[in-house]
């Protein structure tokens, strides 16, 4: 079902569930976001992303929950895709990441660029690849003696490549909680059981993206959505915090 948060004579958000695809694609041809709006809107979506992708401007990963914007025709689709081209879209993520970063707040500008030993996966580059710019703060860390250090961080895109928050907590050394292609399995010493089943039971990248900020394509007008949290994240983070006490 969509969980749409907006929607007018040019554009539709959405807040995307976790494990949710964006639009049809190998091994994913079902219940994906533009099955659900071609039933909702049939032809009433812009027709520039085509038919496998009708009135998608972006996306964001499947795993990966929030807010996303879609547009409902040509104009409004033409105008979003420059927005994005000028990075002047308005993109703020949650995220949990293992340790804590150093400094806690601070500008990740490194270059990401397609990963020679897998083609799937984006990595830093120093040499070439396209800038990437992330702006994030530690929020909270969950720490005690029976918890392993695991941090709370806001992160604010200044371009938008592709896996770029994770590729960048992972150059950082701080890789995002779940994450099952840029992170690591983690071995506690000691840890409380409860807590492990927890984390160990969060089968997912715990990245979310809050809040997505543009100016109307035909107002103008600036405006911002914001995108709860999904339940099973909200739950770990609220755990994380009894558990650190």
């Amino acid at each position: 079902p969509l969980n749409i948060l907006y929607d007018d004579n040019d554009i539709i958000i959405i807040n995307k569930s976790p494990g949710t695809v964006v639009h049809p694609g190998a091994g994913n041809y079902e219940k994906t976001i533009v099955n659900g709006l071609l039933f909702k809107y049939k032809n009433k979506l812009s027709s520039i992303g085509g038919r496998l992708r009708p009135g998608i401007v972006h996306r964001i990963d499947k795993d990966t929950s929030g807010v996303i914007v879609v547009a409902k025709n040509d104009f409004a689709h033409i105008n979003l895709s420059e927005q994005f081209k000028n990075h002047t879209i308005k993109r703020t993520y949650e995220a949990l990441v293992w340790g804590y970063l150093k400094p806690k707040h601070g500008i990740i500008n490194e270059k990401i660029s397609r990963s020679y030993k897998n083609r799937q996966l984006m990595t830093v580059k120093k040499d070439k690849g396209k800038n990437a710019i992330t702006n994030y703060k530690t929020i909270k860390i969950f720490q005690n003696k029976y918890l392993p250090k695991i941090s709370l961080v806001e992160c604010k895109l200044e371009t938008g490549r592709t896996h770029q928050i994770r590729v960048h907590m992972n150059f950082k050394g701080n890789p995002i909680l779940g994450d099952k292609s840029y992170g690591k399995v983690k071995k506690f010493k000691q840890i409380d059981k409860n807590i492990e089943k927890k984390i160990n039971a969060f089968n997912r990248q715990a990245l979310h993206a809050r809040t997505l900020g543009f100016s109307h394509p035909r107002t103008g007008e600036d405006i911002l959505f914001s995108a709860d949290r999904p339940k099973d994240l909200d739950a770990l983070i609220k755990n994380l915090q009894k558990a650190s006490v």
